[in-house]
């Protein structure tokens, strides 16, 4: 009687093996809260979130919406105002979505909106460096750019709404995918390719200013008078310096974001939240203040200065008049304010 008993111990333990296994890793569908069957480490991210860190970038993003709301207002940069207003709203948004997952690493509201939210923003934000881009361009001179200064804001805002479709769509389809689903897939996919977009998007960009740049810095001697002194103020220096560093942080965020999602869902990258908070969080923290700190209406005025001149379509010979008029205090469009 022992003998038989003996034999079938094994399977017996085998199958019991099997199905603790099973129930820790198998199909987590009905998971709603952690409990011993729902682990946090079956979640996709693996960790609570970080409940002090989440709370200031969601206080500091909050922060900066309001001051963008008056700045907007006060200096009427309508356009500046809607892209940076949408980015801060979005992303304390999207680290409220991440307070919510402290507190239950399986709440699907929390999971859905940080993963639209925090996805599609940093496209905002870079909508703001490239508004820029056409104002500085009249303001220091349209012959020693490749482009027209009117093309820059409809090429890049256009190449930034496809990558907001994109980032869009797929951060909706992987939000509302059943767990297991290749709508998962298709939704990461659909993300990436956003984000992918966008950073080749920032390179052109970044390109196109540094050949401007360049061409710029080559023939100083030969920009106008109020060029040259519009150039070396101290608040315009200062806008630019805001403006490249605003550049590089989205970029190397957006870089991070492709490395995180490359290998799919649960991999490594996207399982360490300490990466997570400084390529991601601190990187568009540093953006949305250089993008604050710095906003037009206070360092760069000029931008208004087009707005109010109708200069919004602007031509070549629109560009002349703009360095062969002066306000009514004799100083061409503000070119004397430090």
């Amino acid at each position: 009687m022992a003998s038989p008993m003996l034999e079938i111990l094994p399977t017996l333990l085998k199958r019991a093996n099997d199905t603790v296994n099973n129930t820790h890793t198998g199909d987590f569908d009905l998971c709603v809260d952690i409990t011993p069957e729902c682990p946090v480490e079956a979640t996709i991210y693996g960790y609570y979130p970080n409940l002090g860190a989440n709370a200031f970038f969601l206080a500091l993003f909050a922060a900066c919406l309001v001051a963008h709301t008056y700045l907007g207002l006060r200096y009427k940069t309508w356009t500046y105002l809607i892209a940076l207003w949408f980015g801060c709203l979005g992303e304390a948004l999207g680290y409220a979505g991440r307070i919510i997952l402290h507190h239950n690493p399986w709440d699907g509201n929390g999971f859905d909106i940080q993963i639209c939210c925090l996805i599609i923003c940093p496209a905002f934000f870079a909508a703001g460096v490239y508004l820029t881009l056409k104002h500085i361009v009249i303001e220091l001179g349209p012959s020693y750019s490749h482009l027209p200064a009117r093309w820059y804001t409809w090429i890049f805002i256009l190449c930034d709404i496809l990558s907001l479709v994109l980032q869009g769509a797929g951060g909706g389809i992987a939000a509302t995918a059943d767990h297991g689903s290749n709508m998962i897939d298709v939704g990461n996919d659909l993300m990436m390719a956003g984000i992918v977009w966008q950073v080749i998007t920032l390179i052109v960009f970044g390109s196109l200013c540094t050949s401007y740049a360049l061409r710029l810095r080559s023939n100083k001697n030969n920009l106008p008078p109020k060029a040259y002194q519009l150039l070396h103020t101290t608040r315009f220096r200062a806008f630019l310096g805001g403006l490249a560093l605003a550049y590089i942080t989205i970029f190397t965020r957006c870089v991070f974001r492709i490395a995180e999602m490359a290998n799919g869902w649960k991999n490594s990258i996207m399982q360490d939240e300490t990466d997570f908070i400084i390529l991601e969080g601190v990187m568009i923290v540093i953006a949305t203040l250089c993008l604050t700190i710095f906003h037009p209406g206070l360092v760069f005025p000029e931008m208004q200065d087009h707005k109010l001149k109708g200069l919004s379509g602007v031509t070549e010979q629109e560009v002349k008049e703009v360095h062969q008029s002066s306000p009514e205090d004799g100083s061409p469009l503000g070119y004397g304010r430090k």
